[in-house]
């Protein structure tokens, strides 16, 4: 016949604890995750890049320019399009593509204006992506921009 187990307090103590081991033991690698993941500050000062951010935003808008991301046959297509749909080919073109998540996968693709579009050889895996342009109108007026890629397996 089999011995009937009884639950003490030492046991019930054990799970308690146990549990909680689990628990912190979690929370501790999550938390050295996000720490070591971070890419860092995204500029130095707040309060000073806040003070002149509504006209540098009045005078990007006033250049009526929207942007589209594609990948398609390993190639990275960013387009840059005027108010009237007419393609723009900017003074500058600085970018950087990498994943929102960490920064271990982010590379400055080597974009080329093509007459349309700017194109760079880039072969991608599946998910999301985000293209970090920074760009200069002929009229020397800044553009910066987060595009968001998605890449379909």
């Amino acid at each position: 016949m089999a011995k009937e187990r009884k639950l003490t307090g030492w046991h019930a103590l054990a799970i308690f604890g146990g549990c909680f081991a689990v628990i912190i033991t979690v929370n501790l690698f999550l938390a050295y995750s996000a720490v070591s993941t971070f890419p860092g500050l995204e500029v130095k000062n707040s309060y000073v890049a806040s003070q002149n951010f509504d006209d540098r935003r009045a005078d990007q808008e006033a250049l009526g320019w929207t942007v589209y991301a594609e990948a398609k046959g390993g190639l990275l297509i960013l387009s840059i399009k005027d108010a009237e749909g007419r393609p723009v080919q900017a003074g500058t073109l600085d970018a950087v593509l990498g994943r929102a998540t960490h920064v271990q996968d982010d590379r400055s693709p080597d974009f080329a204006f093509d007459g349309k579009a700017y194109v760079a050889r880039e072969t991608l895996r599946p998910g999301n992506w985000n293209i970090r342009m920074k760009a200069t109108a002929l009229d020397g007026t800044p553009f910066e921009q987060r595009v968001i890629l998605h890449v379909e397996s």
